[in-house]
């Protein structure tokens, strides 16, 4: 069963998109110090997922385009248009595969990975012209009805236009986690809700032969709707890697993999992008005053493995030494007497509720999370906006105690900020804003 979740794109394969997928045994890190340019080995991997997909494709609408001029049926039109076009996107995907193998210049210090994120564009675009195709002609077709012929082979395109569909779906899927390609891989559940758009030609055929001649247009109204569904998925995808966004599984991955590096006091900032389908790290850390200079280039070659390890799409890893903010890394005020303790926050979710603070503890200062209600296995981490970029609490559960976590570092000073609390829990996330300001008379 694992094997069929796999093979159909459900299975554990999610390196560099988020997930840990990573073995601590020898050698299972996944990460290959080989010869070969790794840009080149995914790069080729890519292109032949492009080149089947649209072979498959091609021949998909080829037969369906048969159909539609012995027919004159608008869904199955609606449905062939936009196999046309899932076809005809291979050509910017493979020319953006092929340019990302080039080399680095003088110019292009980075290469040219972006051209993927075009490539992206350009596909969002080529979705919304047939959509905008496929929703004229259908709404020509109800105005003007027109008779069907043919129904039994409408059927049979229909079930095709689903059987290329999932095979292409397939390709892209695995292919795209492989390589860890987003835009690969959402492309294969593009493809995949266009199979079963294509099984809609077939009820719109049944309901034709029922004697309900308008089935045929509504069902392409339907397919229209859908393939502008997928545009505004797709465009808000293809638009947050060219703003630089990541996934949140991302920044999550890379504090995991500090996490396993003695001799990080702390994670101060985390800073990651896409470019193409490489991903790059920018990773600020604190030691502990008494290092030397050999431990700290002894803890930041070991990030940089442990970082690779986890991130197999990582490219390029910057790990960056800073002083730890607040007046206690200075030696002043270490007592934290005169500092002032902000308002609590009030969590109310579906998640869970509760009361954010920052209390004093016999270790120091911690952001404390008291809960009253919460979701299995829940995980809270803040992020503080900070002016040398986010800062990173991880809560953990005090004692095995699950209704009070804590950070094991102290949140850096001042304490008036705006953050966001991220509460996760299995397959769901949700992120509270919250400001916490120091009010004037309110001692430790």
């Amino acid at each position: 069963m694992d094997k069929v979740r796999d093979w159909f794109g459900f299975g554990p394969v999610t390196q560099g998109m988020g997930g840990h997928g990573h073995d601590h045994g020898e050698g299972g890190h996944g990460h290959t110090h080989g010869v070969i340019d790794p840009t080149i080995a995914t790069t080729d991997r890519g292109i032949w997922a492009i080149k089947w997909s649209f072979v498959i494709l091609a021949i998909t609408a080829a037969l369906q385009l048969v159909v539609v001029f012995l027919s004159g049926s608008v869904a199955l039109l609606a449905d062939t248009i936009h196999n046309v076009g899932d076809a005809v996107t291979a050509i910017p995907l493979w020319v953006a595969f092929m340019l990302a193998r080039r080399k680095p210049s003088k110019t292009f210090t980075y290469g040219l990975g972006r051209v993927e994120d075009l490539a992206g564009i350009l596909i969002v675009l080529i979705i919304l012209f047939s959509a905008i195709v496929a929703g004229y002609e259908a709404i020509d077709r109800l105005i003007n009805p027109k008779p069907i012929t043919f129904l039994g082979w409408v059927a049979i395109a229909g079930v095709i236009g689903f059987i290329g569909n999932e095979a292409v779906a397939m390709f892209r899927i695995r292919v795209g986690r492989e390589i860890n390609s987003a835009a690969l891989v959402a492309d294969g559940y593009h493809a995949r809700t266009d199979g079963f758009t294509s099984l809609a030609v077939v009820l719109g055929a049944i309901g034709v032969w029922l004697g309900f001649p308008l089935a045929d247009p509504i069902i392409g109204l339907l397919i229209t709707l859908a393939i502008f569904a997928i545009v505004w998925q797709s465009s808000k995808a293809v638009l947050t890697r060219m703003l630089d966004g990541v996934e949140p599984g991302i920044v999550d991955e890379i504090n995991h993999a500090a996490e396993h590096v003695s001799g990080i006091e702390r994670v101060q900032s985390v800073q990651a992008r896409w470019i193409g389908h490489r991903l790059h790290a920018d990773v600020a850390i604190s030691v502990p005053d008494m290092a030397t200079a050999k431990d700290v280039l002894g803890v930041t070659e070991a990030l940089k493995e442990e970082l690779f390890a986890h991130l197999p799409a990582l490219a390029e890893a910057n790990v960056r030494l800073v002083s730890p903010a607040g007046p206690a890394a200075k030696g002043e005020e270490a007592s934290h007497a005169h500092h002032h303790a902000p308002e609590p926050f009030k969590v109310a979710c579906d998640l869970a509720a509760g009361t954010l603070e920052i209390v004093d503890t016999p270790a120091g200062e911690r952001m404390r999370l008291t809960i009253d209600r919460h979701a299995d296995d829940l995980a809270a981490t803040v992020f503080i906006d900070r002016p040398n970029g986010p800062e990173t609490l991880r809560l953990e559960p005090v004692a095995d105690n699950h209704h009070r976590l804590e950070s094991t570092v102290a949140p850096a000073e001042p304490h008036e900020f705006q953050a966001r609390l991220v509460l996760a829990a299995k397959d769901r996330e949700q992120v509270l804003p919250f400001k916490m300001v120091e009010p004037e008379g309110h001692h430790h």
